[in-house]
């Protein structure tokens, strides 16, 4: 029989896409645990709370800075025009640039606010890495664009193996967070030079065309509005938190919020690499059928992730207990009540691509914006009251209390999947609530 994954068909190439960007996202995630149970035997919690404080300035300025390169050349109609191609390399190698001399800025004010002298040396070193990344080849862009997802797949997972292995030796000699800081560097550097070399396509040159110029502008100011935003969804917790709470606590939180979030790593990368193409090939308001494939491939995606969170949150205190030593035990309560929260955002976030195959950028950057405001007060209100379970609720508050919002822009788009929704937001909440019940006492100890 023929395999349903074989040919140029779109639903071959979104089941393809879908199987590598799984393989993908589950073989980086499985390294990343690997690698982060040898680093924990070596080092000290400290040393993680030091890199989780970093990741918070590197990642704000890359959100802060991003004007939706990837995006425009995925939804653009020019993205496979070489002049369009290499105006968006030239503004990203520009945009690189910035955004090293941004981690030198704020190196000194960082280390005051958290008490933390050594985040000054850590910030501008581990910044070289923006800086390198700038120079990534668009040919990445341009093979997602046309789910075309095998040899993506293959650099991602072997470079990060080989700099996993470097990171380790470093740790192993130096005892040190330096090695961390120093292998975010080297792994910047594997996988540029690994893009440029095995990835088919043009070979980018600097170039600068005013009209390309302006469609990536148009589309990329509201990206870059949203993405800016986007940052205090994604790392107001830990920002929050490091002012809060020790930075050995806030080593062990991080890590227990990584193991938490793969559900929602897995998700973001379907979305983003599979579903979001699938928008543009197939608008929703074109037909009844887009429609329909849309919403199916949509609540497909979502069950299982869903899913996935079931099984973290019943598992989740016995895996940290399996995995690490004692030190690290706060990380299990973590896990359980992470899964519960992330289910809104799994469910409603993952509209959107609607916004962004449209070009509607704008609906985009406000729907995030709404959201940064709510889950901010709310994760302020709750990191003085409950702590740290106070910042985790608020995540999964701030995805309801808004949700209004994204129906209204739904339905001029045609894309609210109201029946999708409700299910799944209610068989997420109804199990993952239970086994937050089923671990009340251990989390407690996030109170």
């Amino acid at each position: 029989m023929k395999s349903p994954l074989s040919g140029n068909s779109l639903r071959a190439k979104s089941l393809r896409g879908a199987a590598l960007t799984l393989t993908s996202v589950g073989g980086t995630n499985l390294l990343r645990l690997g690698s982060n149970l040898i680093l924990t035997r070596i080092l000290f919690p400290e040393a993680f709370g030091l890199m989780a404080l970093v990741q918070v300035f590197v990642t704000g300025l890359k959100m802060f800075s991003d004007t939706g390169i990837r995006a425009s050349i995925i939804q653009n109609k020019r993205g496979d025009d070489p002049d369009f191609l290499n105006t968006a390399w030239t503004l990203q190698i520009i945009r690189g640039v910035v955004l090293w001399l941004g981690t030198c800025a704020l190196a000194l004010p960082a280390a005051a606010l958290y008490d933390a002298p050594l985040l000054a040396w850590l910030l501008p070193v581990v910044g070289i890495g923006t800086l390198i990344s700038g120079f990534a080849t668009t040919n990445v862009a341009t093979q997602n664009r046309h789910l075309i997802l095998g040899r993506l797949t293959v650099i991602e997972l072997g470079t990060q193996a080989l700099n996993i292995l470097i990171i380790v030796g470093l740790a192993w000699w130096l005892r040190s967070v330096w090695a961390l800081a120093i292998g975010a560097i080297t792994g910047s550097i594997l996988t540029v030079l690994a893009q440029h070399w095995l990835l088919p396509g043009i070979r980018n040159r600097l170039h600068w065309d005013r009209a390309a110029f302006g469609e990536l502008f148009g589309f990329g100011k509201f990206i870059f509005l949203s993405t800016a935003v986007s940052f205090v969804v994604a790392q107001g917790d830990k920002a929050i938190l490091g002012a809060y709470i020790p930075l050995a606590a806030l080593g062990v939180y991080n890590i227990g919020y990584f193991l938490g979030s793969i559900p929602q790593l897995l998700n973001q990368a379907v979305m983003s690499k599979v579903v979001f193409p699938l928008y543009r090939m197939k608008p929703i308001t074109e037909s009844p059928e887009n429609r329909a494939h849309i919403f199916r491939t949509r609540r497909i995606v979502i069950f299982c992730s869903v899913s996935f969170t079931m099984l973290m949150s019943y598992g989740g205190i016995a895996l940290v207990e399996f995995l690490y030593d004692p030190r690290y035990a706060m990380a299990g309560p973590v896990v359980v009540l992470l899964n519960l929260v992330l289910v809104p955002g799994l469910v409603l976030k993952s509209y959107g691509a609607v916004f962004l195959s449209s070009g509607d950028s704008r609906q985009f950057f406000l729907l995030n914006a709404t959201t940064a405001v709510v889950q901010t007060v709310l994760m302020f209100i709750g990191v003085i009251w409950f702590s740290i379970f106070g910042v985790l609720v608020a995540q999964g508050l701030a995805i309801l209390i808004t949700y209004p919002l994204r129906v209204r822009a739904l339905r001029r788009h045609q894309a609210w999947d109201v029946v999708g929704d409700a299910a799944l937001l209610s068989l997420g909440g109804m199990v993952n609530g239970l086994a937050v019940w089923w671990h009340w006492d251990a989390i407690t100890q996030l109170m």
